[in-house]
This record gives C-alpha cells, structure tokens and sequence, in this order.
C-alpha cells in the first residue's frame, strides 16, 4: 500500500487500540511495509511516527509493567479534547459568530469553520437560525473581498505548514510597490483589518502586512512536508498587533494615568483591558498603562466624554487639548453661521 493509506490505517489501528501493541504486531498487520530487514523496517517506521506526531496524534512508547504489556499507545487524555459543556445560549452565540465570519466572504479556514459550525448545529440538538450579519473588513476597496479571501486561505495554508511566501506589497509609508520574502508567522483580525506577523527578509526583521494591501502572493510549493522556518518560542501575535488605537507603535512607550468617574469608574477593566485600576474614592477610578500613540488614546477618551479625564504625563495631555480646541472652533463656526442666518 502506499504511504498516505498506511498513515490512515496506522492511525485507525493505533486509536482502536485498548492495549499498547507491540513493534512484532505492527510488522504483523503490515507485512508487506515493515516486512523484509530489521533495519529497514524500522526507518519505515520511524518516519511514519514522525509523520503522526506531527499530525497531532501523541504516539508514545509505554514500558509494560505487571498490568500491561510493552508497545506503542496513543494517549487518549491528550488526543481527545474535554467536553466543552456549553449551554445551549452559549452554542448559539458561537454558532452566530462563526456563521457571521463565513459569511463575511473573507475568511481563513472557511472549509474547517463550516464543518465545525455543522458539528455545533448537530450537537445543539435543534435548529439554530443563521444570522443576517454584515461584516465590514475594511478593505477600502468595493468588490475586494474575494482577493482577500484567497489570499487569506493561501496565507492560511502557509502559517500552518511553516513555508515562506512571496509577496508584493504596498505600503502607506512609501511610493510604488516593493517585493517581500515573508515567513509567515501568523494571521491576526483586528477591528476589521487582517494582518499577517512574519519575518520580513529584505526588512531583516519581523514585520507586519495588512492582507488588503497585498497585491500578488505566492506561497512556496518545493518541499510540501518540509517546514521552511520555525516560530520562534517567544513569539506573540498580539506584542505586535494591536487590539487598541493606542496600542500602535508609532512612539516609545509611556505611561498615562486617566481618571473615570461616575458611570465609567466601575468599567476600567472592560475599557482598558490590562491596566492598573486604583479607587480613589466612591465613584472614582484611577487607570494606568501603558501607550504608545498618544492621538490614538486622545481620540478615545474624547468619545468617553467628560467623565474620563487624562491625568498625565503633560505630553499625553497635549494632544487631547489640541484635539478638543479643534472641536470646540468647528462648533464655534458652525453655531456663527447659524446666528448670521
């Protein structure tokens, strides 16, 4: 038989196995693959235990003892996931979130999210209604969306499979197009926008791409079962994309203080997600954290209104006063313009 159908009865083999089987009764059921020499049968298999591993399927090699024999087993604890035990209300807020990431046109993994939304529907044990949700991704452009589905499947493909990309890209930042050799690291959803984090090799250094911004890609195809980068173990999609405008790194980092006062003092946490809240006393809230773009956060704390107030430093609270002059003249011109009327 040939490779692919032995993995698959490997597997079948090794999962509807109660005991540990030993390496005589591996050659057994597969004569005519681990038949002929020790020596050869054995890099035979050792390559097919590779390849399981890194399938997903925690091969082990278990000492017998008094209870049980030598041999090879596939620990169930690991393999398996624990039941999620959701509620019914729960299944049907991730059923409509899945559903509204399907049908926003641009998804990666669209072929597993849909067979794991009909696992959710079967399990449910009733019909779930799919909702009508439109999904803005921030493209810019009308009529994008399937470019940036097919490249989010082939970026997709390539994140899994540790294999470089090619890519051309335009970048805000500078005119005209420039060509990247990208390890793909991964793949990122930030309000609306995707990102990919990889290893730039013309930058020499990680680097970030918004997938709209793409404009040809192609993933390297030599080599399918051969990784061609590691990710590093330190590695955080999330130290380089942010979840919050003043998250973007357009400056070094600095601390501002905020206070939140009445309504906003008890929503710290759910507003500035990782911040040091302080009471400072009923009804008042003392926020720090870290920022690194000032106008983002002053953009934000506008929109609060005036129960939340930056603190300091001084050079956090500048930009938010040049910002709320700026509103106050547009108000002034434009209550003028009412009076002459």
């Amino acid at each position: 038989m040939d490779r692919t159908e032995r993995i698959l009865d490997l597997v079948a083999l090794l999962l509807d196995a109660r005991e540990p089987i030993s390496w005589a009764e591996l050659r057994e059921h597969f004569p005519a693959d681990y038949g002929g020499s020790d020596d050869a049968a054995e890099r035979k298999f050792e390559r097919d235990k590779a390849e399981l591993v890194e399938l997903g399927f925690p091969l082990s090699y278990v000492q017998g003892d008094d209870e049980r024999r030598d041999g090879y087993l596939v620990d169930r604890n690991v393999y398996y996931l624990p039941e999620a035990d959701l509620t019914k209300e729960e299944l049907a807020v991730l059923y409509a979130a899945g559903s509204a990431a399907l049908a926003s046109g641009a998804f990666p993994g669209r072929d597993d999210l849909a067979h794991a939304l009909r696992k959710i529907g079967f399990f449910a044990g009733e019909s779930l209604p799919t909702p009508r949700v439109r999904m803005e991704l921030g493209t810019g452009q009308v009529g994008q969306e399937k470019e940036v589905s097919a490249r989010l499947e082939t970026l997709w493909e390539a994140c899994s499979a540790h294999k470089w990309v090619q890519l051309t890209y335009g970048s805000p930042k500078q005119a005209g197009l420039t060509e990247r050799r990208v390890d793909p690291y991964g793949l990122a959803l930030r309000r609306g926008v995707w990102t990919l984090v990889g290893y730039c090799h013309l930058r020499q250094g990680l680097r970030t791409f918004h997938v709209h911004r793409i404009r040809e890609l192609k993933a390297n195809t030599a080599r399918p079962r051969t990784p061609d980068f590691e990710v590093p173990a330190d590695f955080s999609l999330d130290a380089h994309v942010a979840y919050f405008p003043w998250q973007y790194r357009f400056h070094e980092p600095m601390e501002v203080t905020l206070l939140l006062k009445g309504p906003l003092s008890s929503r710290g946490a759910s507003l500035f997600p990782g911040a040091a809240l302080e009471p400072v006393e009923e009804g008042v809230t003392r926020v720090r954290f870290p920022v690194t773009f000032v106008d983002g956060l002053a953009r934000f704390v506008l929109s609060l209104g005036a129960d939340c107030r930056v603190e300091g430093p001084l050079e956090a609270r500048e930009p938010l006063e040049r910002m709320a002059a700026r509103i106050l003249e547009k108000h002034a011109m434009v209550e003028g313009r009412q009076v002459s009327a």
